[in-house]
């Protein structure tokens, strides 16, 4: 009946020129196919006029805000399987009864009722609700049959409504069949499948076979592989004029050649009349040897500010020659990073000029000196830097001063650090683990442990002038580890 509707609180979309209203529906006339409004708004403000007529032809989307009292009591009457009147366009026809046909395609909007929203507050402007168009089609119940719907007032209220709009859009009948998960992986054949990318790979000669037939497919590359085509890496990139010599390797591949302790001598000779002099390499071998001994010292993980009242003890043991001047110039490099170094070098009547001048600069770093065996520390130290050996002068093994220097760093048990270690016939007074050569290594023995290169700024046309094809193996750093061939 048309009674079932008045009293309904609807909105109708009348279409972006008419826009839309709301309010109480006090008729519905089927003859005519127009339903009017009491006390309508538009566009969320109240209409001056107390009542609205609109046409069927008008409507584009009815929606039902809310169910009067009179409304649900008629439908208890009637009964679940009651028609109700539906109001159609005018093309349509109305009908009383669930069997009539259904409406065409693409017509004007059924009125269904649908879920209660809130009522519009008078005074205010509530947000627009949305909007779906229910049109009729061939598959639709019939014209005076109300669509079912699942009622809100029940079994969970308003929360209820909700969870039905967004899941329960005929999703019941779907999940209560299991997915057969077993019985699709049986439809994949993977054996099949690995075969045929095997055979196309073969086919496009290690290549993945995609794209067109007779296109030309790029090889496939590892995650560490550079994409881009570039020249091949030449890995011997420093040749000396000697041959046979010992070998090492970067860590990249590059090939890093020993030279002999003669052609070393006249690398730097030549070094030197071109400007590099012995304090300007004492100064960079300092300063490589002092980075490299900060890192194995546990460098940012020991050096910190909270962690004053752990600074590292370095022992440096140095001779009366270039290489106890070196030793002395790391030193003064790590008392100035707040390390605690003692140095050791015996007394002698006449010193070389450059040992003199690094003594005098270790001095302001408020390090200590000691020139007896008997003043280093009696407990283990973190560190022993050994610059005991020289390239020259093989007789200094035999001095009293010498053997009990070495055998203190054989008794300490502190892991050692050579510098500049020279090329000996002979066991290491000193087992090192570590020995840092400068500009190209020497052929070291095993005795001298992992082999280290540091930058000692020699430019590469000197290397030529002593016969040394050289291009710089070292990349971004200053100190590099090689490795024996």
């Amino acid at each position: 009946m048309a009674l079932d509707w008045v009293g309904n609180l609807v909105s109708i979309h009348c279409g972006p020129t008419l826009g839309v209203y709301q309010g109480e529906i006090s008729s519905v006339d089927q003859t005519s196919q127009t339903i009017s409004l009491r006390n309508p708004f538009h566009n969320g403000v109240k209409c001056t006029v107390p009542e609205v007529t609109f046409s069927a032809m008008d409507i584009k989307d009815l929606k039902i805000l809310e169910i009067s009292k009179n409304s649900i009591e008629v439908s208890k009457q009637n009964g679940p399987n009651s028609s109700s009147t539906t109001l159609m366009p005018h093309s349509g026809r109305k009908d009383k009864g669930g069997g009539g046909g259904g409406a065409p395609v693409n017509s004007a909007p059924v009125m269904v009722p649908n879920k209660a929203e809130p009522r519009l507050q008078e005074g205010g402007v509530s947000p627009v609700p949305h909007y779906s168009k229910s049109y009729g089609s061939s598959s639709c119940r019939g014209p005076n049959q109300a669509t079912p719907k699942k009622n809100g007032l029940k079994n969970g209220g308003h929360m209820k409504n909700k969870d039905d709009e967004c899941f329960g859009d005929g999703m019941d009948d779907v999940l209560d069949e299991d997915f057969d998960f077993e019985g699709n992986l049986a439809l994949f054949d993977k054996a099949a499948v690995f075969s045929q990318i095997e055979s196309s790979e073969r086919r496009g000669n290690g290549a993945r076979s995609r794209g067109t037939p007779g296109e030309q497919t790029p090889s496939r590359y590892r995650h560490d592989e550079n994409i881009l085509e570039a020249k091949p890496v030449v890995y011997r990139q420093i040749t000396v004029p000697q041959n046979g010599m010992k070998e090492y390797s970067t860590d990249s591949g590059l090939v890093v050649p020993s030279i002999s302790f003669e052609l070393h001598k006249r690398l730097l000779a030549a070094a030197e009349s071109h400007g590099l002099s012995l304090e300007r390499r004492l100064e960079m071998t300092g300063v490589c040897a002092s980075q490299m001994a900060l890192t194995l010292l546990g460098g940012p993980n020991r050096l910190t500010p909270k962690n004053v009242h752990q600074r590292p003890t370095v022992a440096l043991l140095c001779g009366p020659h270039v290489q106890g001047a070196q030793g002395i110039s790391c030193g003064r490099h790590l008392a100035n990073h707040e390390v605690e170094v003692v140095l050791f070098l015996p007394n002698f009547v006449k010193m070389l000029e450059a040992i003199t001048s690094e003594l005098a600069l270790f001095g302001k770093t408020g390090g200590r000196l000691v020139s007896n065996v008997k003043d280093l520390p009696e407990t283990p130290v973190d560190l022993v830097i050994n610059c005991l050996d020289s390239h020259e002068n093989g007789f200094l093994r035999d001095q009293p001063w010498y053997k009990a220097a070495a055998d203190w760093a054989n008794q300490n048990r502190a892991p050692v650090l050579s510098i500049d270690p020279p090329v000996s016939g002979q066991a290491h007074a000193v087992e090192a683990k570590w020995s840092l050569s400068l500009g190209l290594p020497l052929p070291l023995s095993e005795g001298a442990g992992r082999v280290y290169l540091c930058d000692i700024g020699i430019p590469r046309q000197v290397f030529q002038e002593v016969g040394i094809k050289y291009h710089s193996p070292f990349g971004c750093k200053f100190v590099i580890p090689l490795h024996s061939e």
